[in-house]
């Protein structure tokens, strides 16, 4: 199994400075490269402090002059947000420049308060119909000369300008979590990248067996490689461990608040939880994600990613995102580089 890191500019408080954010950002990115990760993973987020990123070919391209070997991949791109050229060409420019290291994750998206403003009227439904038809079309591009006559894009006889380096193309990565989705990706000659969240092992292995089920069923197509995506922290003893859960805890009380869409926002943050909210939420708690999540001590954290490797699973993104301290996430990441991988090799 191998390891990355899925690491996005996250900004909480107007006191947060956005170019010591991008820094620590990117020397996240480089203390994976130097410690040996796979790859490393951004995604693409609009008019959202928690987690910016409007555009993760930009990040790549900067991320690629300060590491020599991971691979570069967008964790995701929002696919009703891109025209298929678009993404074609963009893509394969990245392609070059990084020196054939870009991986192409592609998802539908999750976020309404999103939707509402990029694509007023778009509903999940859509949005998952636009990434069904924008990834063939993106494969149709960079072999050329492909012309398109689709429910959302029509367009004439077009080639990818440029071409990527790789052969064939970057590989594609697809979100996915029901059934449909797994099968459109290994139909599609795709990869696929599941995040369970807050849901725990039970999640993990029933992502798998979808997975596994849609590789059964479509037995004349090349085995593609699958992905867990998981919040993760490495401590430094079990106290630690239940910091990290409380920390994680309040994470995802602001993602469940994103996600929503009903809290105020301005100036790109949403309205603060209060301590109240945060401990009355339903089902978010800290014994919960440590629990679910990947918390503990290095011995804790093999563990767990022992059974995910039995489980099958070709690579696990480390999902650093946690609104901790620099300092905490560097910790938490060192800690896995140096007492966590070499359990792996």
């Amino acid at each position: 199994m191998k390891f990355s890191l899925f690491a996005h500019m996250e900004r909480i408080s107007p006191d947060q400075d956005q170019k010591q954010l991008y820094d620590e950002f990117i020397e996240l990115c480089k203390i994976a490269d130097e410690g040996g990760m796979h790859a490393v993973w951004t995604g693409e987020h609009h008019g959202m402090n928690f987690t910016i990123a409007p555009n993760p070919m930009l990040n790549l391209i900067d991320i690629a002059r300060h590491t020599k070997n991971v691979r570069l991949g967008t964790g995701t791109v929002i696919a009703p947000f891109w025209h298929p050229i678009r993404l074609a060409g963009e893509a394969a420019m990245t392609d070059i420049i990084t020196e054939g290291r870009l991986e192409l994750g592609i998802a539908r998206g999750a976020y309404s308060f999103e939707y509402e403003r990029l694509m007023p009227g778009m509903d999940t439904w859509e949005a998952g119909q636009r990434m069904r038809e924008l990834v063939p079309a993106v494969q149709g591009l960079w072999k050329g000369d492909y012309e398109h006559d689709g429910e959302f894009h029509q367009f004439p006889k077009t080639t990818s300008a440029p071409q990527p380096v790789q052969k064939d193309g970057p590989p594609i990565w697809i979100a996915a979590r029901d059934p449909n989705s797994h099968e459109f990706a290994v139909s599609n000659g795709c990869n696929v990248q599941v995040t369970p969240l807050w849901n725990g092992d039970g999640e993990i292995e029933s992502l798998m067996g979808k997975f596994n089920d849609a590789c059964e069923k479509l037995s004349d197509q090349p085995r593609p490689k699958i992905m867990l995506l998981q919040h993760t922290y490495v401590a430094d003893s079990d106290d630690d461990a239940k910091v990290g859960a409380v920390e994680l805890n309040r994470f995802y009380c602001y993602f469940g608040a994103w996600f929503m869409n009903k809290r105020e926002i301005s100036q790109g943050l949403i309205d603060p939880l209060s301590d109240e909210e945060i401990t009355a939420h339903p089902f978010y708690t800290p014994e919960a994600m440590e629990r679910d999540l990947v918390i503990g001590t290095p011995d804790t954290v093999i563990e767990r990613l022992k059974k995910y490797e039995a489980l099958g699973y070709d690579e696990y993104a480390f999902w650093i995102d946690s609104s901790m301290s620099f300092e905490r996430k560097k910790a938490s990441l060192e800690r896995f580089i140096n007492d966590v991988m070499p359990a792996f090799q």
